[in-house]
């Protein structure tokens, strides 16, 4: 084993083979440390989610370095068959590849038996594997733009299904009519690590298949009366807390509010629980008129806050502050000059219910409660138990504006010796400039001189974590933010530490970033 530097939390198990990162996995499951908070399986590795007030990162090693990889307990586990009609577009070119007809391609996916190694990607994408299937082909060149739903494909050792429509390199071979993910299912994912999996031939199969039927997630909703109609939205609003730790087995990552600590004080002002769901409002513009008296507050980007009263008096009001909002009043929020998104609490919480153990809503993903929209009504629940205010709540550090440079302490790894000496000085010493692309999944940065990679093979998919700075192909970094994916095929040459993250998610578009790194690369 190798151990990888990742955050001051986290670090990577790095294995010889697929079946050693599996062995470890389970016995990871099955004999948990103290300490460990999350584990993420992928195809040579483990990224290790620790609580380091718990454990030392020295004796949490030496725990793992002692763990048995030669061999897995063999266990029963659940059997899904998925039955699929081979048709896909790149079925003749992996024949070809393979030097096989396109009937024995099949003949080997359907009777050889895969198991679920691991998932990532998206929410339901299983990597399956097949000790005798014999289908290893690489990527395509060129990924396409959109591979449709249900698309049965291959990639190196892997077979996969794709849970929704989505961009991708896989070799498509056919496609299945299951869903793999469905939010409305006791377990959503259809596969999950662990799990066997038969593929069979629909157009040879007897067994008949029904497709869930849909039904809303919303509860009584027709029988809640409005407490305030949103009558402007800006860029997006949308429900956030502090996001869904633990589901990485379903493939997906933590989300959550990109600037946790301006959440909390929100939550703090009205005298709710800080842990509370409020609307996360990108680059102000959102306007919304209250049905009943309410106590909200704004937190998070510094934004000019007008109140306009039924009698049409205006008046304005600060951020940072409970603020009183009388039946019939209609509260506009202009766009920030310093920072991207601000924080809209309400006494008593929003009334909407958790989608996987969280209200925040995954833009990656497309988990959680729907971005909010023009002319819906929203409600506060009754059933809380208000706290006391807070006032003297204050902005957790200065929020960046479009000129400014911005400070990001890093940990380099877990990939920082696949660059060359000069690109690991470039990281830190070039300014990075964020571009319009931008959004939650990631800040995308750029700079003259792109960062160059000395060793070029593929990077075989791994776990990544908030704050990791991808390099793709271009050398060009990407800054994983809060609905960034679970598992990456770029190397990560570094990681922004978790005390700057919320610094990181309110940094504008145009604003240039320098990264500080706490010491050298190292192996631990």
């Amino acid at each position: 084993m190798r151990f990888l530097p990742v955050n001051l939390s986290a670090f990577m198990v790095e294995l010889e083979c697929l079946e050693q990162t599996m062995a470890l996995a389970d016995s990871l499951t099955e004999m948990p440390i103290y300490g460990i908070d999350e584990i993420t399986p992928a195809a040579r590795t483990i990224l290790i989610r620790y609580n380091p007030f718990r454990i030392d990162v020295n004796e949490l090693v030496e725990k793992i370095s002692v763990r048995d990889v030669s061999r897995r307990v063999g266990k029963a586990s659940k059997l899904v068959t998925i039955p699929v009609h081979y048709n896909g577009e790149d079925l003749s070119d992996v024949a070809a590849h393979l030097g096989i007809s396109t009937a024995e391609v099949i003949r080997r996916h359907t009777e050889n038996e895969f198991q679920v190694a691991f998932s990532g990607f998206a929410p339901g994408f299983g990597y399956m594997v097949s000790k005798g299937a014999n289908l290893n082909v690489p990527r395509r060149q060129s990924p396409r733009v959109r591979i449709p739903a249900g698309s049965v494909a291959l990639a190196g050792e892997f077979s996969s299904v794709y849970p929704q429509a989505s961009p991708g390199g896989w070799q498509l071979i056919g496609v299945t009519e299951l869903l793999m993910w469905d939010i409305n299912r006791p377990e959503p994912a259809l596969v999950q690590a662990g799990m066997r999996v038969n593929f069979v031939d629909a157009t040879k199969s007897q067994i008949s298949y029904s497709l869930p039927t849909k039904v809303s997630i919303e509860k009584n909703a027709e029988n809640v009366s409005a407490d305030l109609t949103v009558l402007a939205t800006g860029l997006q609003v949308l429900f956030q807390d502090l996001g869904r730790i633990g589901q990485s087995a379903l493939g997906i990552s933590e989300s959550g509010s990109m600037d946790k600590s301006a959440l909390r004080s929100a939550n703090r002002i009205v005298g709710n629980k800080s842990d509370s769901a409020v609307l996360e409002i990108t680059q102000g513009g959102f306007k919304a008129q209250v049905h009943k008296d309410l106590i909200i507050a704004v937190t998070g980007a510094p934004c000019s806050i007008e109140v306009i009263t039924e009698e049409h008096q205006q008046y304005q009001v600060n951020t940072y502050q409970p603020i009183h909002l009388a039946k019939g009043d209609t509260i506009k929020l202009s766009r920030p000059n310093k920072g991207v998104r601000s924080y809209f609490a309400v006494r008593g919480g929003f009334n909407i219910e958790p989608i996987l153990s969280s209200c925040s809503f995954d833009t990656l993903a497309q988990v959680g409660p729907a971005p909010i929209k023009v002319g819906q009504t929203l409600t506060v629940s009754t059933n809380s138990s208000p706290l006391a205010v807070s006032l003297n709540e204050t902005p957790a550090f200065d929020y960046p504006a479009e000129n400014d440079v911005v400070v990001l302490d890093v940990i380099l790894g877990p990939r920082t010796d696949w660059f060359t000496k000069q690109a690991v000085g470039q990281l830190t010493r070039q300014l990075w400039q964020v571009t319009a692309s931008s959004n939650r999944i990631g800040l995308r940065l750029s700079s003259e001189k792109p960062l160059e990679r000395e060793q070029l093979q593929e990077l075989p998919s791994e776990g990544t974590c908030i704050g990791a700075i991808q390099v793709p192909a271009n050398g060009q970094p990407v800054l994983f933010l809060n609905d960034h994916p679970l598992t990456g095929g770029y190397p990560v040459i570094g990681a922004v530490c978790e005390y700057h993250l919320d610094l990181a998610g309110q940094i504008p578009v145009n604003a240039k970033i320098r990264f500080n790194p706490l010491g050298e690369f190292k192996v631990l």
